[in-house]
């Protein structure tokens, strides 16, 4: 066989004019790389203000609906007081008419003797008795009782309307915190998408300085190693959903009385009588506490979309579905008395209602609501409360056999 032709062999100036195009695109990334990196920064600041907005309002909303509750309940017992009044005053009425008609010097035992039958006669005796125990001015008792319902009912009423005030002023730092996010979200996605464009320039200008130099086979060597980083990433990733996935059956066991609680490399599963999981596997992004100026109320642990989530306890789920900010989101309250959160999942796979074990698969890994990349985002409020009371996750979880690395 003949031996195939060398390749070509570039000029220095070849050489020279591709390494100089190569440096000016890598700059250009490394230029819009800056812009994007600050422009995520600016998307992560306002999605987790507006996340904070969004707890506030849902916070502001409920205390509103117990103030109306309150007016409501306070209305129907001055109600209730009115008509007793009205059915007193009326009594007393049909007395002083009887009185009026039959003299005014009628006695007790001529009252009775002049009624016209059994019921009027044990009515008048009704009477008589109540005016005589009474000797107080009844009608005025009567007015004050019936001032100081009005004033209980008018006090509610301006509590109601001053929690409605405040659910207002939270739905619109809501609504502009929501707009901000929308925004910011708009330059994110325009900056990315240069940065995209760039990044392809630069890819292009590399491919021909490799070509010029006859760097064909460290190419190949490039991509066998990104392939390699890639192929390890997948497995790490595999181990821990795997890893996740036993711990969940485990739990699943113990609460089902068919296994004994076990532990893993994580710890996952607690020992005795406990029952708890980790709710995914991943990489803790984002842990509890202040950020930008505001509270994060729970841990985000990234990992890809479609990864399965845990119930963290058994329970029965409270709400699941749509979720402000979370865009899709599941509520566990846990037979401890502890409520999870479960946001910006991709899929649910239970119903309000519905009753759960812990380690029972609930949704998947999305990136739905306002969210900067595929997440789970973790709340746990042990007081029941649905919107409210969060306490950081890491040593609640800790506490109870699992441990979450990150924070």
């Amino acid at each position: 066989m003949a031996v195939p032709p060398p390749p070509p062999n570039p000029s220095d100036t070849q050489i020279g004019a591709a390494q100089s195009a190569q440096a000016a695109a890598a700059a250009e990334v490394g230029r819009i790389a800056a812009l994007v990196a600050a422009a995520q920064s600016e998307l992560e600041r306002v999605t987790v203000q507006a996340e904070a907005a969004t707890a506030a309002y849902l916070a502001a909303e409920e205390a509103f609906q117990q103030a109306q509750a309150t007016a409501e309940q306070t209305a129907a017992q001055l109600q209730a007081a009115s008509d007793a009044i009205d059915a007193a005053v009326a009594r007393l009425g049909t007395f002083a008419r009887d009185s009026y008609m039959t003299g005014s010097t009628l006695t007790t035992t001529a009252a009775l003797l002049d009624s016209a039958g059994p019921g009027e006669l044990i009515r008048r005796a009704a009477l008589l008795d109540y005016v005589g125990d009474t000797q107080v001015d009844v009608l005025d008792q009567l007015e004050i009782a019936r001032v100081e319902q009005a004033n209980a009912d008018s006090a509610a009423r301006a509590a109601r309307d001053a929690m409605a005030a405040a659910e207002a002023e939270a739905e619109a730092a809501k609504a502009a915190s929501d707009a901000q996010v929308a925004a910011q979200q708009a330059a994110y996605t325009q900056v990315t998408a240069e940065k995209t464009g760039y990044e392809q320039q630069l890819q292009a200008a590399q491919i021909r300085v490799l070509e010029l130099q006859g760097a064909r086979d460290a190419y190949q060597q490039w991509q066998e190693q990104k392939a390699a980083e890639e192929a390890a990433a997948a497995a790490a990733a595999s181990r821990a959903a795997q890893e996740a996935a036993a711990e969940a059956a485990a739990a699943r066991a113990v609460a089902a009385g068919t296994g004994s609680a076990g532990s893993s490399r994580d710890g996952a599963v607690a020992t005795g009588s406990s029952n708890y999981v980790k709710p995914t596997s991943g990489r803790v992004s984002s842990c509890f506490g202040p950020r930008w100026g505001t509270m994060t109320y729970g841990l985000d642990i990234a990992a890809p979309i479609g990864t399965p989530i845990y119930a963290a306890t058994s329970g029965v789920v409270k709400r699941a579905g749509t979720a402000t900010g979370f865009g899709l989101a599941v509520y566990i309250l846990g037979d401890d008395g502890a409520v999870t959160v479960y946001g910006h999942i991709n899929r649910y796979f239970v119903n309000a209602g519905e009753r759960v074990v812990a380690g029972q698969q609930i949704a998947e890994v999305g990136n739905r609501g306002q969210s900067t990349g595929p997440h789970l985002h973790f709340e746990v409020h042990p007081n029941g409360a649905m919107y409210s009371g969060a306490v950081d996750p890491v040593p609640w979880l800790r506490a109870r056999g699992i441990s979450i690395s990150g924070c």
